[in-house]
C-alpha cells in the first residue's frame, strides 16, 4: 500500500478511438453513447434494442458473434474488436466470448440482457464503495518482484531452469539445471506459473493428455515501442489514457498508451512517455521486424494523430514472441478439461495467464486463491513428514521455493 500510486485524474477524463483517421473520444456513459458521432443512427437504435434481444448463444460463441448478436455490428467494429486486439492481442472473430468477456456473458445468462444486468448491478452497488480503482507502483511493476524478494519465508533461486517434475511419495520433486549442475527440490505442492508450452514439457511424463491440452494453447507475438519526447513535441493535449485502433484503421498498431498521463513519475519533468503496441493476432509477423521498421511504422501512425513534430529523444523496444495466450476457439471447454485432469494430480497447480485472465489484477487474484487452497489443504505429504524428521520443525509448512 505504501508504494501504490493512483491513476492521474487526467487519464480518467477521456479514452480515444482511432476513427476515420482521427482520434475521437470514446463515450463512457449511455447518454454519451447515444449522442456520439461514432455510431450511425441505425447503430444506435440497434444498441438500444439490446434488452429486447432473445438470449441464448452457443457455449463456444466468439466475441464477434456474441457482440453482433447482442449489440450489433457497429459496436463490434468500433468498440469491442479494438478492445480485444488492443488489450488482449486477440482476434475477435476467434476469441471465446465466455473466456474474454466473462462479465458480459454472465450478465446475459443471469438477466437475459447486458443492459438490464448493468442496471441491476448499478442499483445493487449504489451504496457500495468501489474496490476496482486503477493503480500502479511508484517504482513500476518491478515493485511486485522486489516486494517478493523481501517477503519472509521466501527462498528465490535465480539461474535455475526447471526441467522435470516427479512424484515423491505423496509430495513432489522438481529437477532444475544450474551452472553448477542439476539440483532437486522437494515440496508438498508445486505451482507451475510458466507459459503453457513450458508447462506442457514439465507435465508430459505425469499426464500426456494434460500436456496435449497445454500444447494446444496458442500465443500472440507482440512488439512494444516506448518513445520518450519533450512535451512540446506533441500538439495533442494527451488528456486521456491513450487510444485503441480498429483493424480497419491500422493493420499493425493496436493501441497507444500515454503513460506519463496515466501515472506520475513515468517521465521526467517536461517530458512524456508514449507506449505503442504492434502485432498480436492481427499481425503476428510484426514481432520479428527489425528496430528501424518498428519505429518507423509507429511514428508514421502517430504523427498525424497526435501532431507529433519531432522524432523521439528516447526509444526502447520490447519484443515478446509469446506475449499473451489467445483465448481462441472452445477455450472454456479446454480449461474445464485441464481442471479435470488436475483433479487426479493432487499437489500440482497450474497458475499462469492462460487460466483466469491475463491482467495483473487477474494474476494477483488467482495467486491469492491458489495460496488459500494450499494453506487450507488437509494433507500432510510424506515429504513434509520427512522434513519434520530431519529438521525437527513442525509439519504443515509449505515449502516456498521459486526458480
Amino acid at each position: 500500500e505504501s508504494v501504490k500510486t493512483a491513476r492521474l485524474p487526467a487519464a480518467e477524463s477521456c479514452r480515444y478511438l482511432l476513427h476515420r483517421g482521427r482520434l475521437k473520444a470514446l463515450p463512457m456513459r449511455l447518454g454519451a453513447m447515444v449522442a456520439s458521432p461514432l455510431w450511425s443512427l441505425r447503430g444506435k437504435l440497434r444498441m438500444l434494442a439490446e434488452p429486447f434481444i432473445f438470449s441464448g448463444g452457443r457455449a463456444d460463441e466468439s466475441v464477434s458473434e456474441f457482440i453482433t448478436r447482442r449489440l450489433g455490428h457497429e459496436i463490434l467494429e468500433k468498440a469491442m474488436e479494438p478492445f480485444v486486439a488492443g488489450t488482449l492481442a486477440a482476434d475477435a472473430d476467434q476469441a471465446c466470448a465466455a473466456a474474454v468477456l466473462p462479465r458480459l456473458a454472465a450478465l446475459e445468462q443471469r438477466y437475459g440482457s447486458i443492459g438490464a444486468g448493468v442496471l441491476v448491478n448499478r442499483i445493487l452497488r449504489r451504496n457500495t464503495a468501489s474496490t476496482t480503482d486503477t493503480f500502479s507502483f511508484r517504482g513500476g511493476m518491478g515493485t511486485l518482484v522486489e516486494t517478493l524478494l523481501k517477503t519472509p519465508g521466501i527462498s528465490l533461486r535465480t539461474g535455475h531452469s526447471a526441467e522435470e517434475l516427479a512424484r515423491e511419495g505423496d509430495g513432489w520433486q522438481a529437477a532444475a539445471a544450474t551452472q553448477q549442475g542439476q539440483r532437486t527440490v522437494s515440496a508438498c505442492h508445486v505451482i507451475v506459473a510458466t507459459p503453457a508450452p513450458a508447462a506442457a514439457k514439465l507435465v508430459a511424463s505425469l499426464d500426456g493428455e494434460l500436456a496435449k491440452l497445454l500444447r494446444g494453447i496458442d500465443y500472440a507475438g507482440l512488439a512494444v515501442v516506448h518513445a520518450g519526447l519533450a512535451r512540446d513535441a506533441v500538439g495533442h493535449p494527451l488528456d486521456g489514457s491513450g487510444f485503441l485502433a480498429p483493424k480497419g484503421e491500422s493493420a499493425t498498431l493496436t493501441g497507444n498508451l500515454w503513460m506519463s498521463t496515466l501515472f506520475p513519475d513515468r517521465a521526467p519533468p517536461g517530458k512524456i512517455l508514449l507506449t505503442s503496441y504492434l502485432g498480436g493476432a492481427r499481425a503476428p509477423q510484426v514481432a520479428a521486424w527489425d528496430d528501424g521498421r518498428l519505429v518507423g511504422e509507429t511514428l508514421k501512425t502517430l504523427r498525424p494523430l497526435i501532431d507529433l513534430k519531432t522524432d523521439p529523444e528516447m526509444v526502447r523496444i520490447d519484443r515478446h514472441r509469446e506475449a499473451l495466450p489467445l483465448y481462441h476457439g472452445a477455450y472454456q471447454a479446454r480449461m474445464q478439461a485441464i481442471a479435470t485432469r488436475l483433479q487426479h494430480i493432487p499437489g500440482l497447480h497450474l497458475e499462469a495467464n492462460y487460466r483466469g485472465g491475463v491482467s495483473v489484477r487477474d494474476r494477483l487474484a488467482c495467486g491469492h486463491a491458489v495460496a488459500n487452497r494450499i494453506l487450507g489443504a488437509r494433507r500432510w505429504p510424506s515429504v513434509e513428514r520427512k522434513r519434520h524428521e530431519e529438521t525437527g520443525k513442525p509439519g504443515g509448512e509449505i515449502a516456498s521455493q521459486f526458480f
